[in-house]
């Protein structure tokens, strides 16, 4: 009877391989032709999917599925009405137009579409500061970190094992032991950017440390392409920093550093503060189950006489999908006078390209600012197949000189800044769970303003006789690349 079975299977292994196959490929194109958004993309993993019939629904699990339904939905919310304050300091769309300028009273429709988008407060009396590079943002954190009295919560895609990192380490265990509540998040893969990873480190010193979707397992974690690419720190309740910049070595230009790169980062206070702070804690309770409510976590804040008016815009591939996209979509169709944009990655798709060049053509001067020597060739590539697009529309492209330069910032008619961790593509537009913070005054954007006029000053225009003129097989190389952004 054995034999008998044994002899069965083997005459009939290739057919329930081929139904096995058949079944995934299957069940993996309904799935990407259902819920992908993206037509190019669900195209793209259907034929993967049939083309390669074991690899490409496996793959399809790990990369593609790029939704979360997160239970802690509207915690943001939640913990910001226990706030009577906050809601007193609600900037309501008339108040907007006392800390803008009168002929700037089209941001006013900005201000209307990001409150629909995200149904938060725009906050005003806050102040936000610009540090340039780790020289600056570094020791700036260290000392919120040495005297914070009551609470710290870090949230950051890299944390590097590295001498600027165990800094960081010491300062935070430092605080651990005069009694602050810490809580540290680090995303999983960001984590592995440096071996062993610095959590362990961490742990050992008592410092409350979680990773974001960590796991190598699919059971473990079955979102292993959606990353948490926030960075937020917040101390004692009220005082902030967000922006762009990572924990490593390499942000701080001065030092010896193998690999330098520029980027911005940004010291907050006032009523935003609180914002900041229950993203931080939506993401914990997603990653823990520990929810942070009340004190030591949240305080009424105690600094509200800063000029900006100012509102997160979280975005990330769970409710809050596409806000970031369609923010950007919105700062262009109002603007009227000049867009400045830098971003390390630039692969729009062809909602924000087309919203660039009507931008462009509505007499707008748009200057985007790439950099010239770029950490991932890859993008650099794909991005360099694109540039055509906006150019011939009259955008101008700049490229920055070196080092790399990671900066992320959109300045609107000298009034409006959208400041924050979001690149230009398809990863944080549709796969990181992002942060962003828009603030209307012209205090800060007048900064901003100036900061990208003098990059602009040091770099070289693209046009499209240097688009044209690459060579045929720099052009190949190029549009391949450019083939593999919905995965990029």
């Amino acid at each position: 009877m054995t034999e008998t079975i044994v002899q069965l299977f083997r005459s009939l292994w290739p057919l329930f391989t081929a139904a096995i196959g058949l079944g995934l490929s299957v069940t993996a194109s309904v799935h990407a032709v259902l819920y992908k958004r993206d037509s190019r993309a669900a195209v793209a993993w259907v034929g993967l999917c049939w083309l390669a019939p074991f690899i490409g629904p496996v793959l399809y699990v790990l990369l593609g599925i790029n939704r979360i339904r997160r239970r802690v939905a509207g915690m943001r919310g939640n913990e910001l009405n226990h706030l009577p304050t906050i809601n007193e300091l609600a900037c309501s769309l008339e108040e907007l137009s006392e800390f803008i300028p009168a002929e700037r009273s089209n941001l006013v429709e900005m201000a209307r579409l990001t409150g629909m988008l995200t149904q938060l407060h725009l906050l005003k009396g806050n102040a936000v500061e610009p540090l340039k590079d780790g020289d600056e943002a570094y020791p700036a954190m260290l000392e919120a970190i040495s005297s914070a009295r009551k609470s710290i919560t870090l949230t950051v895609y890299i944390f590097s094992n590295d001498e600027l990192g165990h800094r960081f380490e010491d300062a935070l265990a430092a605080a651990v032991e005069r009694g602050v509540a810490v809580r540290v998040m680090i995303d999983a893969a960001g984590a592995r950017y440096s071996l062993p990873p610095i959590t362990y480190r961490l742990r050992k010193r008592g410092v409350r440390t979680a990773t974001f979707m960590s796991g190598l397992l699919p059971s473990s974690s079955p979102y292993l392409n959606l990353r948490n690419h926030r960075k937020i720190m917040v101390v004692d309740g009220r005082l902030g920093f967000t922006g762009g910049m990572n924990i490593r070595g390499n942000h701080i230009i001065d030092g010896n550093t193998v690999h330098p790169t520029h980027d911005m980062h940004f010291r907050v206070l006032g009523p935003i503060v609180t914002e900041l702070q229950a993203t931080f804690v939506e993401d914990w309770i997603f990653t823990t189950g520990e929810h942070l409510s009340g004190e030591p976590w949240f305080y009424p804040p105690d600094h509200t006489d800063g000029t900006l008016c100012c509102r997160v815009i979280p975005d990330g591939p769970d409710q809050d999908l596409d806000k970031m996209s369609m923010a950007f979509q919105g700062a262009l169709s109002v603007a009227e006078t000049s867009v400045r944009i830098m971003t390390p990655y630039f692969l729009p798709d062809r909602s924000l390209i087309t919203a660039l060049n009507t931008c462009s053509l509505r007499g707008v001067h748009v200057d985007i600012v790439l950099p010239r020597e770029n950490n991932l060739k890859l993008v650099a590539w794909a991005a360099a197949a694109q540039l055509w697009q906006v150019l011939e529309w009259g955008c101008n492209v700049w490229m920055s000189p070196p080092p790399f330069d990671h900066t992320k910032l959109l300045v609107v008619d000298g009034t409006y800044a959208l400041i924050g961790s979001s690149n230009w593509d398809p990863r944080s537009l549709r796969l990181n769970f992002e942060l962003g913070m828009e603030c209307y005054g012209t205090e800060l954007a007048d900064k901003l303003d100036g900061h990208i006029r003098s990059v602009i000053d040091r770099s070289e225009p693209v046009t499209l006789d240097d688009v044209d003129g690459r060579p045929v097989a720099v052009k190949l190389r190029d549009g391949v690349a450019r083939l593999l952004s919905p995965y990029l």
